[in-house]
């Protein structure tokens, strides 16, 4: 388990190397440095060894540059900042998700500018897991407390009066005391959608639309439900949507 953040260094001179080494080790004492190569080859082969945070890559290599090397990678999860001696290389840089870049000779304020962009990148994609991993999830009150539900795992909510019935990819179901409209709140940034008075339902597990005056739908667990007339042309706007 990674205990710090970590880094590597992927330039063709040594001088550029060493004066980043430097950059960090006195202004960022905390980033370790888990490599340092001169090639795309010898970069490809130890970020499929390694997985750094932030990664320091020069434009120009050895052998090639630094789109030939991120080319070779399906997706790299890192802070990249790229290293350039050409501003032309920018707009190229921003297209392959640059976190920030550098031009030669590097100066340190800039230098530290770059890092804390990064830091902060990181601090806000951190705090942006967690609180997904949060939101995935809702709790739903029972009689003997609550249970802690994944949203995914929800098929579809039926109404009846002030109580709401859950009905799970499981097959289980859930009757909480209290109404639609209150779960209509919470789950429609979900791909959510109420389809009735009667029914919201969860986009990703409707199987089949069947035309008609509103229409029916059909969902994973095969239930059959009535599209109101009112909701059919908001529905169907939304199922071409569908993110």
């Amino acid at each position: 388990m990674k205990t710090k953040i970590q880094a590597c260094i992927i330039d063709d001179e040594q001088d550029g190397r060493d004066y980043i080494a430097l950059l960090l080790e006195n202004e960022f004492p905390d980033i370790q440095i888990v490599f340092q190569v001169s090639s795309v080859e010898e970069a490809y082969i130890n970020l499929s060894k390694n997985t750094p945070d932030i990664i320091f890559l020069d434009v120009q290599l050895k052998d090639g540059t630094a789109f030939d090397l991120l080319s070779q990678f399906r997706e790299v999860d890192a802070q990249i900042i790229f290293i350039t001696a050409f501003e032309n290389f920018a707009i190229q840089a921003i297209k392959n998700s640059a976190a920030d870049y550098l031009l030669k000779p590097i100066r340190k304020m800039d230098f530290i500018i770059a890092v804390n962009k990064v830091l902060e990148n990181m601090k806000k994609n951190k705090n942006s897991s967690n609180i997904s991993l949060n939101e995935n999830k809702i709790s739903l009150p029972t009689l003997q407390g609550f249970k802690l539900t994944n949203i995914t795992d929800i098929i579809r909510c039926e109404a009846d009066s002030s109580y709401t019935t859950f009905y799970l990819t499981d097959k289980t179901k859930i009757i909480v005391s209290k109404t639609l409209h209150e779960f209509e709140e919470q789950l429609t940034k979900y791909n959510f959608f109420r389809i009735h008075h009667k029914h919201l339902i969860n986009l990703f597990h409707l199987k089949e639309y069947i035309k008609g005056k509103g229409g029916q739908v059909v969902m994973a667990d095969n239930s059959i439900l009535d599209v109101s007339v009112r909701k059919k042309n908001d529905f169907l706007h939304k199922i071409e949507h569908l993110e």
